[in-house]
């Protein structure tokens, strides 16, 4: 019976995955508390995030939020209720209902993203060499797996 050795990881390495861990889990927390400061939800305001970029099928947001279709229809119908979305038929395929952001709706989604200090601040601190860098390990570490077209602008 072969017995199977688990890689070994250097203590730098290790440091690395915690730090990493610690910066989702305190971004992850800052960023249910700022939608809670819109009354919110953080699936709703994820959701919200994702149609402040497109109008997308009920099907695709739920593959891009990781849940059933039918949660995403709940989450649509608060944030319709609350006038932030809409359904809307899909220009290419009428049997297809899209769920997009509305304009009071995209006021909230900007307004979240400019709430999210934790790592805005920390960021203003480096220099733009080193948040190039850094931009560009992270893109390095996802290795195109996330689906990451395209990066955004440079940052100033």
């Amino acid at each position: 019976m072969a017995v199977q050795k688990t890689p070994s990881f250097d203590p730098l390495t290790l440091e690395v995955v915690d730090l990493i861990g610690t910066v989702v889990a305190r971004y992850h927390e800052e960023y249910e508390e700022a939608a809670a400061e819109h009354s919110l939800t953080g699936a709703q305001a994820r959701l919200l995030s994702l149609l402040s970029l497109e109008p997308l099928p009920m099907r695709r947001l739920a593959q891009k939020l990781k849940c059933e279709p039918s949660n995403v229809t709940g989450i649509v119908d608060r944030l319709e209720a609350r006038g932030l979305a809409e359904r809307r038929p899909d220009p290419t395929d009428r049997r297809v209902k899209l769920a997009a952001v509305t304009e009071e709706g995209r006021a909230v989604a900007r307004s979240l993203r400019l709430s999210l200090r934790f790592a805005r601040e920390p960021l203003a601190g480096l220099s733009r060499e080193e948040r190039v860098a850094l931009r560009g390990l992270l893109l390095r570490m996802l290795d195109g797996s996330t689906g990451v077209a395209d990066a955004g602008p440079t940052p100033a």
